[in-house]
């Protein structure tokens, strides 16, 4: 993507300024959707995010193209940065981006900032991402705007379709909120008329099918509140009944449905359900039908569900509106709350009356059976009209003049609970009352309404009052003449009741009233009718105070706005107190602009402050509660005074002003223990202190209210008990007076300062209210402006920290190390979430912080001076630097700001080495020499090394972008520290033996660092520390014990390169002034030993990089295993560092192990093994093993490494380590653990017996090329093979492990071209063990299960042959010039060892004649037919084919030509006349010719014996063979040489076993026989080196 700029020039001074006309958020959204493009391409693979975020890239170029375009709104442009933003810091998240503090959604600059208000930037938005992590961008950014914990709540419902209904009927649903806590509705009641489709009529009208359940509260949002559906159908009396029947149509209830409230808090968006609907088990249960549901009572499940969508909306009304706009594109009704809400707003007005129809009682009335009882409700005026349209069923629907119930069927008790709503105007409210009219619905043909009775009752009482709330129960009347003169309750009825039709019959109802202008109270009656008894004023004024708060708040404004009751001041005082109070309740916080209003644009008492003061000063500990708006009164009367006489008394103001402060100066001073009643007043007081000050700026200038506000402040008693609760207020009161005009005035200020830091103090030093300190703190940093008072700033400043430099210090330390869930140090509340807990703590630490780094990033060098004067002895010097580097070591942890805080990361780096800067010549000065001070020092040298280590300044990590960045802003600042390391360094001369050894491990991880510059400055140092050993002990053995250990595990972690190691052992000069350490060293006198040194730990190096990469995931193996093995021979030879030498065995153990390479894991446990003694000698807790004596770990070892040799079938090596252990056991007397071992090396022995065991392949592998790793390259290897491993199969597996490799296609050795290539070659051919035990391998006797254990065991010796022709090849006879190139390769160990290859220590080669190599196959053969024959005999074999393909292949060879060829070549006169030395080998070969004559003769006769039946044609034609290769070769039949095995098969046995020993001890390649079949070639690797075919 390009970007063009247009850009424009501004001129200052003699700098010119280049300024980018485009937008910043366009500039940022550019070079981020390019970092993006980069990083978006590699999330392929990751598969949800590549799609996501290439959807939110391309509406950032959406939104780009509308902000480029123009033409918009502020408010527009404004919302579509929003947009961008949210979605820019929500790909960054995502990709693990830095976070990108903005303000005003512009970039901001680090350093035009202090560092609290960086910090609170970058808080914010962290606080808004712990808010939002499951919610989708859109909400993310809304979160920001509206409060996390909202006070105020509200349910969106929308009716979709009653599912599965056909009853063919059409139906209210009504909808209503029920707590059932308290067993009550809690919100108005919403209908939707349903049709017999079962969807809501008028689909188009939105407010038909969707309402908003509005104002609840947060107490509302429990599992125990519910929503709750009424279904009523309207219909017949009976469900199905006949049409002919009756047709008149009836209200009958039909089901019930409920959700719990708390079961729609986890939805994310509008989320629909679908709602079970109940049917109650009877009608006279339908009243309580969802208290059944809701308790699991019996209710029966119709298969009718009800679809519904169901949201919860938080926040205030009017944000919700711009939030959810698509909810209200159309107009839905609201449905309010039952009751004022929990917050009243002013200008709210209500006059509402719900009516409840409870239950009634009526007798059958001569009926057989219990009537059908329908109500019908009237709303009457006094002379009979009907106001129309009143009466509403619920919220949704239209009003009616009349309500008809619905019928409850044979029922004289019915139990209806049904509520209407009156929202009756209060203008005709008196003389109102309503009437319900009580009919029976026959279910005859005709469906007559016959009315039996009535009963009413009036809205408003005799005095005035409304009707009050609660139950009433109500006559029932026949007569409906004149009825109003008549009794309507029972509660008032009086001894004639001849009116009453019957005192059995009643009907209850339920009656509330919500209304902001008509009271039920006749107190609050008589107050508001005061001038008809202005008398008793006195006494309506004193009961006012024990109303119920609404009803005050009703009338308390009222009073304010009456001229009588001002003048009347002793009347109105107190009352207006009261009144006052009442404003400090939440519910009635609001109306505190109403209050406001009224004292700036209606109050007219210039002359009341007068007696407002007197008043205050008398009764300060009574009314001081209502202090803030009894100053705002004294302060607008006095200005009205002031204008009305031109500012007369202004001087007797003032002195009465000075005495209250004075009084109230004194009631604050009072101190006492606990909650009590002056506590109470007194917070009450430092709430409103800030607000008091505000007013009294507007008389008094504002060094005159600084005065006021210090002292008053001043005027608090330290308290250092820790349960007084004013301490949190009195800093409340702080914090909002640091936060008003009157700091924000520098000359205020300089007033307020000494106060405020003095209470900080003490606070900071008893741990009390750190978050409030932390905060305000904070504020007054974020007040001092450096750039507009220099002088002034630098000042505030230096007091600041002469005040509180020593506590703040002491405070972020025990912070830092106390717990993050402690109740003590967090300003949340308890109902708060363990997240925002956890986060309230992070905060205000990194407040402290933040503060510290602002005030050390304003000071510069001289107040650094006085700032270090001010400690007057050098201890207090010391702890002070010493608590100031551990704070800079606690910053620079990872852990002490979020990952991707980069930004605030960056700024404290540089702050720190800002200060380190400054304070090194203070350290030089107070330090050294006989000054020396070791904590110091150490203190210094670790902080910069951790400085230089921590992972946000390790730029090659980096992006180049970002580091471009930084670098332009920074530089690289682990240069500049390493630098100043180097100098205090040299500074340190005789005292640099004090951090030998100590140092030389962290500064060698510094010079691991891949930064050229710092490698070249801190490299140099290890020649000083050896210099320096040397002249002390004479060597430097301490110097390099150290330096190899540390080196070691650094680079284990992954630190150093290739480079460093270059770097270290180069003679070549350094970067820069400094030579290189070898070039230094070879200056001095120990200069042989100090390069013996530098080559040892070069040599360390290439073997500690080799098993870093080859120990990365997804190498092979076999890598891993070679280089382990490599490095801890490494360290036993070389270095002789007997704990890492032991550490590597267990890591070379544990891969062995892994790979279930048994018997290389038990010999590698072995070598640990072989290093202890039988002895009782203690032994430290080391690696996997306790603390525990040499004997016992032994003991574990031994045991250990049986086991491991028994799964890999090595019991022969069991049996060594079971008769040693079982030796000891013996001398021990432990003759249990004797028994054991004696019978496991009984079982060891009949697994060798009975158990087969495979013989591996063995592999001569050569790595040639600079490409293979240290340990490989240019060498060659013998490897024994995995079980059923052949040629190609083992090819594949080193291809596999060395992608890279090419194959040679030949085996010869490789010339020097290929050793120095850059590149990787690989050759592999198969090599034959060389036994070394002869001895078992020819003794007669010796079952093959034993010699094949020593046959590819122990073995040091390897060979391999290669044929070819000297001189010109016969094409007659290939015989008579096939020579063969025998190599013998000699190991540096046996195998099996600790790994499965070792390197070629010697090789032997020798040229076989053809003649000999004649001789050698056909022995071979011999000794194979033996062998074979010798089975079949003693039937060890358990299938005759092994025998019957061997016969056939030397026989049809022999037949074709295979021993003929032998004859022509070598049997011919010229060939022995030409070579009379060859006359012994001749003899031999005609020898060996005759024998496998023989044998396979002898052979043919045991074939015959046992070879099956269907076989036979093919041993009759081995046999015709026979006889014809016979009589090639001149024999005749010999049979007394094969008497013996005929006789003695077990005798013959033994035989073929000896003549088997001596020819696998000089057995040639098979593959250099003529009788072998052609082998195939791997794929991959086609090899000349023959392969091994252990067939004839």
């Amino acid at each position: 993507m390009c970007l063009m700029f247009h850009l424009y020039f501004v001129t200052h001074r003699q700098f010119e300024t280049v300024i980018p006309i485009e937008d910043s958020v366009i500039t940022e959204m550019t070079v981020t959707l390019r970092d993006w493009g980069t990083m978006w391409k590699q999330l392929f693979v990751v598969g949800d995010l590549f799609h996501r975020l290439w959807h939110v890239m391309n509406e950032i170029l959406d939104l780009r193209q509308q902000v480029l375009v123009g033409h918009l709104t502020n408010d527009c442009m404004n919302n579509i940065k929003q947009h961008i933003t949210a979605r820019l810091d929500w790909g960054n998240e995502q990709l693990g981006l830095d976070l990108v503090p903005r303000k005003e959604f512009n970039l901001v600059d680090p350093d035009k900032i202090s560092v609290t208000e960086l910090y609170q930037l970058v808080g914010r938005l962290l606080m808004s991402h712990l808010f939002s992590m499951s919610t989708t961008m859109e909400q993310r950014h809304r979160k920001k705007e509206i409060p996390v914990q909202a006070s105020m709540h509200h349910l969106f419902v929308q009716v979709k379709s009653l599912m599965n209904a056909n009853l063919g009927e059409e139906m209210e649903v009504f909808f209503f909120i029920y707590d059932c806590r308290e067993n009550r509705p809690i919100s108005e009641r919403f209908l939707v008329r349903l049709n017999k489709q079962g969807v809501p009529h008028s689909l188009e009208k939105m407010e038909s099918q969707c309402t908003l359940f509005i104002d609840l509260g947060s107490n509302d949002l429990r599992k125990d509140v519910f929503v709750v559906a009424h279904l009523i159908r309207i219909g017949r009396m009976v469900a199905g009944e006949k049409k002919n029947v009756c047709n008149t149509q009836y209200r009958r209830p039909y089901g019930c449905a409920v959700i719990s409230i708390a079961d729609l808090l986890t939805a994310e968006s509008k989320d629909d359900h679908l709602l079970k609907v109940y049917s109650c088990n009877a009608e006279s249960e339908w009243c309580q039908i969802h208290d059944n549901i809701i308790r699991k009572i019996s209710s029966r499940y119709s298969p009718v569900g009800l679809a519904v969508t169901l949201q919860l909306l938080h926040g205030d009304l009017e944000q919700i509106h711009k939030d959810c706009m698509h909810l209200f594109t159309h107009s839905i009704s609201i449905t309010k709350r039952l009751g004022f809400s929990e917050i009243i707003m002013p200008g709210e007005t209500r006059n509402d009356l719900y009516i409840t129809l409870e239950r009634g009682e009526f007798e059958k009335g001569g009926k057989s059976v219990a009537r059908n009882v329908e109500i019908s409700v009237h709303l009457v005026e006094a002379d009979g009209e009907i106001p129309k349209n009143l009466i509403f069923a619920g919220t949704g629907d239209l009003g009616v003049d009349q309500h008809q119930s619905f019928v409850l069927y044979h029922s004289n008790s019915p139990r209806w609970a049904e509520q209407i709503k009156l929202p009756i105007p209060v203008d005709i409210f008196r003389g109102l009352h309503l009437r319900f009219e009580f009919r029976h619905c026959s279910t005859k043909e005709k469906g007559e309404k016959k009315l039996f009775g009535f009963s009413f009752i009036p809205l408003m009482q005799d005095g005035g009052c409304t009707l009050p709330d609660g139950m009433h129960e109500l006559i029932v009347h026949k007569d409906t003449l004149r009825y109003l003169k008549l009794p309507f309750s029972k509660a008032n009825l009086s001894g004639n009741n001849q009116a009453a039709r019957s005192t059995k019959e009643s009907f209850w109802i339920t009656s509330f009233l919500c209304s902001t202008k008509l009271t039920q109270n006749g107190d609050m009656l008589n107050l508001l009718n005061w001038r008809t008894h202005p008398e008793k004023i006195s006494d309506s004024l004193s009961k006012l105070k024990d109303l119920d708060g609404t009803e005050v708040v009703k009338v308390g404004i009222y009073l304010n706005t009456n001229k009588y009751l001002l003048s009347v001041t002793w009347i109105f005082f107190p009352i207006q107190v009261h009144v006052i109070n009442l404003l400090h309740d939440t519910k009635f916080h609001h109306f505190k602009l109403v209050m406001d209003n009224y004292i700036e644009n209606h109050f007219a008492g210039a002359l009341s402050y007068r007696d407002l003061i007197k008043f205050m000063k008398w009764y300060v500990s009574r009314i001081i509660d209502a202090s803030e708006y009894v100053f705002k009164y004294i302060v607008q009367s006095r200005q009205l005074y002031a204008v009305a006489t031109c500012g007369q008394s202004e001087e007797e103001f003032r002195c009465s002003i000075y005495e209250l402060f004075k009084s109230v100066h004194l009631f604050l001073s009072h101190e006492s223990k606990g909650v009590n009643p002056i506590t109470h007043t007194q917070a009450v007081f430092l709430r409103s202190f800030p607000t008091v000050c505000c007013e009294l700026l507007k008389i008094f200038t504002v060094e005159e209210v600084a005065v006021l506000a210090r002292d008053t402040i001043g005027s608090l008693p330290n308290m250092a008990h820790t349960d007084c609760p004013l301490q949190t207020v009195k800093l409340q009161c702080i914090a909002k007076t640091v936060e008003s005009p009157l700091y924000t005035n520098t000359e205020s200020r300089c007033v307020l300062l000494p106060v405020v830091l003095h209470h900080l103090e003490v606070h900071m030093q008893g741990q009390r209210d750190l978050g409030m300190c932390a905060h305000i703190l904070t504020k007054m940093l974020s007040n001092i402006n450096v750039d507009d008072m220099e002088r002034v700033a630098s000042e505030e400043v230096n007091m600041i920290m002469e005040s509180i430099s020593g506590v703040l210090l002491r405070t972020i330390l025990q912070v830092s190390n106390s717990e993050p869930f402690s109740r003590k140090n967090t300003f949340f509340h308890d109902d708060c979430p363990e997240t925002v807990m956890c986060f309230g703590f992070f905060f205000f630490k990194g407040e402290f912080v933040a503060c510290l780094l602002t005030l050390l990033r304003q000071l510069n060098d001289k107040d650094y001076q006085q700032l270090l004067t001010r400690l007057p002895s050098k201890d207090e010097l010391t702890n002070f630097l010493l608590q100031l580097f551990t704070i800079f070591q606690i910053l620079i942890r990872p852990d002490m700001f979020p990952r991707d805080w980069t930004v605030m990361r960056l700024v404290t780096n540089n702050v720190i080495i800002t200060t380190l800067l400054y304070l090194s010549d203070t350290l030089r000065k107070n330090f050294l020499n006989e000054q020396f001070d070791f904590k110091v020092w150490e203190s210094y040298f670790y902080l910069s090394i951790v400085f230089i280590n921590q992972p946000c300044l390790q730029l090659e990590t980096f992006p180049p972008s970002k580091r471009k960045k930084v670098l332009e802003k920074y530089g690289d600042m682990r240069v500049m520290i390493g630098c100043e390391i180097f100098s205090i360094w040299q500074s340190l001369d005789e005292h640099k033996l004090n951090f030998i050894p100590g140092m030389i491990g962290p500064f060698l991880e510094v010079t691991l660092v891949p930064q050229p510059d710092l490698r070249n400055v801190m490299i140099p140092i290890f020649h000083d520390m050896l210099e320096c050993e040397q002249r002390r002990s004479g060597n430097f053995k301490q110097v390099e014990a150290k330096l190899i250990d540390k080196l070691d595990s650094l680079m284990s972690d992954g630190k150093g390169d290739e480079t460093y190691k270059e770097l270290f052992n180069s003679i070549i000069p350094l970067f820069g002034p400094y030579p290189s350490l070898l070039k230094k060293i070879e200056r001095e006198t120990w200069r042989e030993s100090g390069a013996s040194l530098i080559a040892t730990v070069t040599r360390l190096m290439e073997r500690l990089l080799d098993y870093r990469d080859c120990m990365k995931i997804g190498e092979a193996d076999g890598k891993k295993m070679g280089c382990t093995a490599n490095l801890l021979n490494f360290y036993k030879t070389e270095l002789n560092k007997e704990e890492m030498y032991i550490r590597y065995i267990h890591k070379l153990y544990d891969l062995h192990f892994k790979a279930q390479n048994y018997t290389e894991a038990a010999y590698t446990l072995l070598l640990y093994d072989e290093l202890l003694e039988w002895t009782e000698r203690p032994l430290r807790e080391f690696l996997t093993y306790p603390m525990q004596s040499e004997w016992q770990r032994k003991e574990c070892l031994h045991l250990t490494i049986i086991h491991n040799f028994d799964r890999g079938k090595c019991w022969e090596n069991c049996i060594i380590l079971c008769r040693e252990l079982a030796n000891q056991y013996e001398a021990y007397f432990d003759y249990r653990n004797l028994s054991k071992m004696r019978m496991m090396e009984a079982s060891l022995y009949e697994k060798i017996i009975n158990q087969q065991r495979l013989e591996p392949e063995f592999f001569r592998i050569g790595f040639y090329g600079k490409k293979f790793p240290f340990f490989l390259r240019n060498k060659e290897f013998v490897c024994r093979g995995n079980d059923y491993e052949r040629l190609e199969a083992f090819q594949q597996r080193m291809l596999s492990e060395f992608p890279h490799a090419i194959a040679m296609q030949h085996a010869n050795m490789p010339d020097q071209t290929i050793h120095q290539a850059e590149a990787q070659y690989l050759q592999i051919y198969t090599v034959s063990p060389v036994p070394d035990r002869q001895d078992v391998l020819q003794r007669d006797g010796v079952p093959n299960n034993i010699k094949s254990f020593y046959k590819v065991n122990h073995i040091w010796r390897f060979r391999y042959d290669r044929p070819f022709h000297k001189g010109s090849k016969d094409k007659e006879n290939e015989f008579k010039s096939l020579w063969v190139e025998r190599t013998t390769l000699t190991l540096a160990q046996s195998l099996p060892g600790i790994s499965r290859w070792f390197e070629v220590e010697k090789r032997e080669l020798v040229e076989i004649s053809p003649l000999e190599n004649a001789s050698e196959v056909i022995e071979n053969k011999n000794l194979e037919l033996r062998t074979l024959i010798a089975q079949c005999q003693t039937r060890q074999m358990q299938n005759i084919n092994p025998l019957t393909m061997c016969l056939n292949g030397v026989i049809d060879a022999a037949v074709n030509g295979g021993l003929a060829r032998y004859q022509e070549a070598f049997f011919a006169k010229d060939y022995i006349a030409n070579h009379p030395e060859d006359g012994d080998k001749i003899n031999r070969l005609r020898d060996l010719m005759f024998e496998q004559a023989h044998i396979l003769e002898f052979g043919l006769t045991v074939h015959e014996k046992f070879v099956p039946q269907d076989m036979r044609p093919l041993h009759k034609k081995l046999v015709d063979q026979f006889h014809v290769m016979r009589t090639s070769l001149g024999l005749q039949v010999i049979t007394c040489l094969f008497e013996i095995y005929i006789l003695n098969a077990h005798n013959a046995l033994c035989m073929y076993t000896k003549y088997l020993m001596l020819a696998l001890d000089s057995r040639p390649s098979p593959s250099t026989s003529s009788l072998s079949s052609n082998h195939s070639s791997s794929a991959h690797v086609n090899s000349s080196a023959p392969s091994s075919n252990r067939g004839g």
